[in-house]
């Protein structure tokens, strides 16, 4: 039987051409579902590498934030290396003193710095008024914190060396202005500067931190609250906080007893020496 020659239409072959893309494409289609459909089912699926990558990323920049907290708190601490001269605060013997130093700052123009010591069995509280004095800025008369006074108030604390200085972490709010930003990132960079200069170990702390240990936060808290609760820790040292003014003692006081691990319900040490300058 002879064989007679086949020639597609050219119809004939693009429909033919058409039905293997068709059934090529739905192959492509049933894998896909099936593919979408297994890692619905709830059946573990190894995860892509951007998702590991993700992941990586993620403890990577946790470490990094860690590493950068703990270089910023290294450079406030002292004492300083063998070799400098510790007498612009104390003598290096100092650091081995038997007394125990915790020092409080409110760092505002309005605030100020406590400082609790505990020699053997004897027990005291002061709490100074930051020195200030008054400055003009734009034709208007200000109060700005005065640098030269307050190295000289703390020379007269003759703390030890290394001594641990909890100061109230500068936190501007949008009521404040621009001055009182600038007033307050001024005033918590010159405590920073003059505390570790003098050989003391600054710690930050935020404001919600020793408040929510003396349950002095919320919006129903008043800075009238600081002041009764100080006089509760220290009631030989009520009679300075009696004013609305007075707030700032009463902040340095609690910043300092937070730094000490004082609390409420627990009765603290008998103070017996107490002093405020104005």
């Amino acid at each position: 039987m002879e064989s007679l020659p086949f020639n597609a239409h050219p119809l004939q072959a693009q429909s033919h051409c058409f039905m293997i893309s068709l059934e090529l494409h739905r192959f492509r289609f049933l894998c896909t579902s099936s593919s979408s459909s297994f890692r619905s089912s709830g059946i573990p699926t190894r995860p892509s590498s951007s998702v590991r990558k993700e992941s990586s990323g993620g403890v990577k920049l946790k470490i990094a934030h860690t590493q950068l907290k703990d270089n910023w708190l290294a450079s406030l601490s002292c004492p300083f290396p063998l070799g400098h001269d510790y007498s612009a605060n104390g003598r290096p013997g100092d650091q081995n003193a038997t007394s125990d130093c915790v020092i409080g700052v409110d760092p505002d123009v309005s605030g100020a710095v406590a400082l609790l010591r505990t020699d053997e069995s004897i027990s005291s509280a002061q709490v100074y008024d930051s020195p200030h004095l008054q400055v003009l800025v734009g034709g208007k008369r200000r109060k700005r914190l005065d640098a030269k006074s307050i190295v000289q108030l703390l020379h007269s604390f003759n703390a030890p060396i290394g001594t641990t200085a909890y100061l109230e972490q500068s936190t501007p709010f949008p009521q404040d202005g621009k001055q009182g930003w600038w007033s307050g990132g001024f005033g918590y960079g010159l405590w920073i500067g003059v505390l570790v200069g003098l050989g003391f170990s600054v710690v930050p702390v935020p404001s919600l931190a020793w408040k929510n240990k003396f349950q002095l936060s919320g919006k129903d808290t008043s800075k009238d609250d600081s002041r009764r609760v100080a006089s509760t820790l220290f009631p030989t040292l009520s009679p300075l906080l009696k004013r609305k003014k007075d707030h700032g003692r009463a902040e340095a006081l609690l910043i300092a007893a937070y730094g000490k691990g004082l609390n409420l319900n627990v009765e603290t040490p008998s103070v017996l020496e107490e002093s405020v300058v104005s």
